[in-house]
């Protein structure tokens, strides 16, 4: 008898396509209602505001990412420290019982570094829109929109975080629960506040702050009641070794979200400076590719949901020693990855109008930079999948600086010069050619990576065991 069939725990010996079906339909359901909470927020606001509170929240948008940055730092880190934990556990009951210490350090920083972040924003506010990119006649929007939203980024941060620890005690259907009842919450009670009370900006933003409440307080619950191990005052007093532990695993999705951030800001300048010297204006770019960046959060949703969906599997296995377990894994994901890709590809190219149309009618300038960025900048979507998956894959097997490169390639390495060097020639279209030159080369270096780990003897030493 192997030791996949000694072993009692499901990822050991499950079929890898159902448990990733398993792991990933939730993962993919949770990312899709996160990306909601900015969707519908867009589409309210576009409908009733306009375009100057569509450029609003896209100035707002770097927050919000800083916030998944943080989540994903202690979410994924401790859940990969927490599942690689449990694997080793098969040998050495010791390690099983430090996994629970990484769940608990984990759970704490989440909520920490949430409380920050929102006293800074209060503190700081409006020299941080400007540094955005706000244009004026956004700037009193953007401030009242941001405002208020912070006040719910510890319980965003702790719902987002806290749902990957979730999934990591193998409960991967109450984290999308989590966010799919706050998403609800959201949307009904932005259509009342928008719509009903006629609040404007300041009730989408309420309404997406009750949202995160509810659903951060459902994922502390829900983490207090654990199934897999139970976690108590001991395992939330905060350890260096462990948060460094986790830090170290999660950087890497955390640095991919910073990039996105840091790119998100350059953008707004870029938009702002060679949109004032164009045909388009300084406010029909920002509102443009703002509501274009949130549809893509949409694709991408189903991309991060996959990669996310895999991480306690070959955790567990390449910890466990079952390496060509995460192989398959890893090579499944990968086909999902690109079936999404492809269907959002033909979409992006053949009907961007029409999806551009649903948050709010514009001039005919808008809606032509909306489907020339829609079509130019996101051309390689149907490649897009394997940067993310891979940069991942490295963080789950415990190789974090394989996965920091990669998270830094599409991003920082390419698309950041590429935004800064091509308009110096080509002018606001340069912005948009920079997004598919910087995809298909950080889709060939993820390529190239992943091709020489996977070929490495100990995936060709085991039975793929099912």
């Amino acid at each position: 008898m192997n030791k996949s069939e000694q072993s009692s725990n499901p990822l050991a010996h499950e079929r890898i396509g159902s448990l990733l079906w398993k792991f990933a339909v939730p993962s993919i359901v949770a990312m899709l209602v996160s990306s909601l909470y900015n969707i519908v927020d867009q589409f309210f606001i576009g409908q009733r505001v306009g375009e100057l509170g569509n450029a609003a929240t896209n100035i707002s948008f770097p927050l919000s990412i800083s916030c998944v940055s943080i989540a994903l730092l202690f979410g994924i880190g401790g859940a990969s420290a927490f599942n690689i934990s449990v694997g080793h556990g098969e040998y050495n009951q010791k390690e099983k019982e430090t996994a629970v210490y990484y769940m608990g350090n984990a759970a704490v920083m989440l909520f920490i570094c949430g409380l920050i972040l929102c006293v800074v924003s209060q503190l700081f506010l409006e020299p941080m829109l400007y540094f955005f990119g706000s244009p004026d006649d956004v700037l009193g929007y953007a401030k009242v929109y941001t405002r208020i939203v912070s006040f719910g980024f510890p319980f965003l941060i702790f719902a987002t975080g806290g749902g990957h620890l979730i999934r990591a005690d193998g409960r991967p259907k109450f984290t999308m629960i989590c966010n799919l009842v706050g998403a609800v919450i959201n949307t009904i009670l932005d259509a009342l506040f928008v719509f009903g009370f006629n609040w404007g900006m300041s009730g989408a933003a309420l309404a997406t702050v009750i949202g995160q409440v509810v659903s951060g307080v459902m994922a502390m619950w829900l983490l207090a009641h654990c199934k897999t191990v139970e976690i108590t005052k001991e395992h939330l007093i905060v350890r260096k070794k462990y948060v460094m532990r986790i830090i170290s695993l999660g950087a890497a999705p955390c640095i991919n979200q910073l990039a996105l951030m840091v790119i998100q800001i350059v953008m707004n300048k870029s938009l702002k400076y060679y949109g004032a010297v164009s045909a388009y204006g300084e406010s029909v770019p920002l509102a443009c590719a703002g509501i274009i960046t949130k549809v893509n959060q949409v694709y991408l949703a189903f991309i991060i949901g996959i990669s996310q969906g895999l991480q306690p599997i070959v955790s567990f296995n390449y910890g466990a020693k079952y390496f060509k377990r995460a192989r398959e894994g890893y090579i499944k994901a990968c086909i999902c990855g690109f079936a999404v890709s492809a269907v959002a590809f033909l979409l992006f190219q053949f009907a961007p109008r029409q999806i551009i149309s649903i948050f709010g009618d514009g001039s005919e300038e808008y809606y032509k930079f909306a489907v020339n960025y829609f079509r130019i900048f996101l051309f390689f979507t149907f490649i897009n999948f394997s940067q993310k998956i891979s940069s991942n894959y490295f963080t789950a097997i415990g190789k974090p600086k394989g996965g920091i490169f990669l998270s830094l390639t599409q991003q920082i390495m390419f698309l950041l010069p590429l935004i800064i060097i091509l308009p110096l020639f080509f002018g606001i279209d340069g912005i948009m050619y920079a997004g598919p030159a910087a995809d298909l080369i950080s889709a060939a270096v993820a390529l190239f990576m992943v091709m020489h780990e996977l070929n490495k003897k100990e995936y060709k030493e085991n039975e793929i065991v099912r």
